[in-house]
C-alpha cells in the first residue's frame, strides 16, 4: 500500500513582499522630506547708497461707508467727490496701493460698487470688501 506524503507545513516568511513595503517606505519618506539648501553663504558687508530703492509694503486705504450713506476715508469723513479727488492725486504708479471697503450690510450695493469703480479707475488692482 501506497500512502501519500503529507504536505509539511512551511512556517517561513515570505520575504518579498516585506523588501517591496520596506522600500515603498523609503521612497515614501525620501519624496516627502524637505532638502535643506546648503548653499555658500559668504560674510559680505554691501555698501550703501543714497539712491538704493526700498520695496514698501503695499499702502492699504480704509475706507468705510455707513448704513446712513456717509464715507470715511482713513477715518476722515468725505464725500463721493472728495474720495474721487483724494483718488486722483494719488501716485498709483510708483506705489503699491490696495484698498479694503467696509460697508454697512444694510447699505444699498450700488453704492459699494461706485466707489469701486472710482477705486479701478484711479488704477488700484486689489480691492477687497471686508465680512465678518
Amino acid at each position: 500500500m501506497q500512502f501519500r506524503k503529507e504536505e509539511e507545513d512551511n512556517f517561513a516568511m515570505e520575504m518579498t513582499p516585506l523588501i517591496d513595503v520596506v522600500f515603498l517606505l523609503i521612497i515614501f519618506f525620501m519624496v516627502s522630506t524637505v532638502f535643506v539648501d546648503f548653499s555658500r553663504h559668504m560674510d559680505i558687508n554691501l555698501p550703501t547708497s543714497k539712491s538704493s530703492v526700498i520695496d514698501e509694503e503695499p499702502k492699504t486705504l480704509e475706507i468705510e461707508m455707513s448704513k446712513d450713506k456717509q464715507i470715511f476715508l482713513a477715518g476722515k469723513k468725505t464725500t463721493i467727490l472728495g474720495l474721487e479727488q483724494f483718488l486722483g492725486k494719488l501716485d498709483v504708479k510708483t506705489k503699491k496701493q490696495n484698498a479694503v471697503i467696509r460697508a454697512d450690510k444694510i447699505l444699498p450695493y450700488g453704492e459699494v460698487i461706485e466707489v469701486m469703480g472710482l477705486l479701478q479707475k484711479a488704477g488700484i488692482p486689489d480691492i477687497s470688501v471686508a465680512v465678518k
